[in-house]
């Protein structure tokens, strides 16, 4: 087995270029993969996801991909394709910089968030996760206030903004007892700690920013209550330039959209939704009028069945329907029943109900006219509701489905 992998990020976070020799190759788990003797790709680990980049052996390219760490620190580097370069091959790396200097801003901007929400919420981190495209931190309360967030994100702007130096170390039993760490290591030893002058001091083996202005910024985006706790989803660096960007194009787009200034955007929303409200309730009121007339007509003429049971076919969906039967409803005097039928972009929803002492069976009577139609849905026996292929004629399905009934004698 070869020795442990010499891991130079630890002492190197800004190193992107180095020269090693290839100790091991092998596929593994269908993909190609080597380990070096020493290597500046950071492994998947404590939340950070791994370095991508190249390795050169001679003129051949090949891409790295995904890279871990295995129980014997051996840095095992995943390759596309399928070739491998050989055991004892002198390599050069290349790590992606852009991507090392994202996970440096996110995973120093988690420190100081932790320490900020422990400080100004009480809420002490639990666990951290920084994805490839949100980074989260669970925090042990039931709730968070936005006051405590505000305070703690404008903590954590504050630090950055002192450019304050960031140490990453490997003290010493003595030294580590001393030191006021925000949570307990995860190992027992090669302990590794980043201290943020002082202001958050904890163990860590992932890759971090060498002062705090080189992280640039942190915005909490959003928070949701899962399983007992809170997460925080949070941005930083590059990421939170990006959402910054993004943020500021849409309030363009919806100003345009609106003809108006951005800085008076909430105000023509404010406007928009009362002028909605306004339309809604006169379009309810129009509804109600509607079912009215169209109930009035049905009772004025005899029911297609002869025995109580309107059926109609109405340009409307499946809530014109519901309105329709609760105007029956009111204006019917003694048993009625009715099967309705409307119209919508995905077929013909179809109502099946009645008033008091009417003897039908909704759910049945749908069945019934659905099965004929290849339609479907079902319901009680005093109300029923389905849908039928909008080339239905409800009508003629209706004189059929009692055609049969009576042929069965039912």
């Amino acid at each position: 087995m070869t020795a442990a992998t010499a891991r130079l990020y630890f002492e190197h976070p800004l190193l992107v270029d180095f020269e090693a020799a290839v100790v091991e190759a092998a596929v593994v788990a269908g993909k190609p993969a080597v380990v070096l003797d020493r290597s500046a790709f950071y492994p998947e680990a404590g939340g950070q996801m791994a370095d991508h980049g190249e390795l050169w052996v001679g003129d051949a390219r090949f891409e790295v991909v995904d890279v871990q760490v295995d129980d014997d620190v051996r840095v095992h580097h995943t390759l596309r394709g399928s070739a491998l370069p050989a055991v004892g091959d002198a390599a050069r790396g290349r790590v992606d910089k852009a991507r090392r200097r994202v996970h440096m801003a996110l995973h120093t901007g988690q420190h100081l968030m932790s320490r900020a929400l422990l400080d100004e919420a009480a809420a002490p981190t639990v666990s951290a996760r920084l994805g490839e495209t949100s980074c989260t931190i669970d925090v042990e309360v039931p709730s968070i206030s936005e006051a405590d967030l505000a305070r703690a994100e404008d903590l954590v702007n504050a630090v950055i903004d002192d450019d304050r130096p960031i140490r990453a170390f490997f003290p010493s039993p003595e030294e580590l007892a001393r030191l006021p760490l925000r949570r307990a290591p995860k190992v027992t030893e090669n302990i590794r700690v980043i201290d943020v002058d002082g202001f958050d001091v904890s163990p860590c083996g992932g890759t971090h920013c060498l002062r705090t202005a080189e992280v640039g910024l942190v915005k909490i985006t959003s928070v949701e209550r899962t399983k007992g706790k809170m997460r925080v989803h949070f941005v930083a660096g590059k990421r939170a330039r990006d959402e910054l960007t993004r943020t500021h194009q849409l309030v363009g787009l919806v100003a345009e959209r609106l003809g108006s200034p951005r800085d008076s955007v909430l105000a023509s929303i404010d406007k928009l939704r009362a002028e909605l409200s306004v339309e809604r309730e006169r379009a309810r009121g129009l509804s109600r009028d509607l079912a009215e007339r169209v109930a009035a007509e049905l009772l004025a003429g005899a029911p297609a069945s002869g025995e109580g049971v309107f059926v109609a076919t109405l340009a409307g969906t499946v809530e014109l329907l519901r309105a329709v039967a609760a105007a029956l409803g009111r204006q019917a005097e003694g048993p009625w029943a009715a099967l309705l039928a409307g119209e919508d972009e995905s077929g013909r929803p179809l109502l099946v109900t009645r008033g008091g002492g009417s003897q039908l069976d909704c759910g049945a009577a749908l069945k019934r006219v659905a099965t004929l139609a290849g339609g479907r849905g079902g319901g009680r026996p005093e109300h029923a509701e389905g849908r039928l292929p909008r080339e239905a004629d409800v009508v003629a399905l209706w004189t059929a489905a009692r055609r049969g009934q009576e042929t069965r004698g039912e």
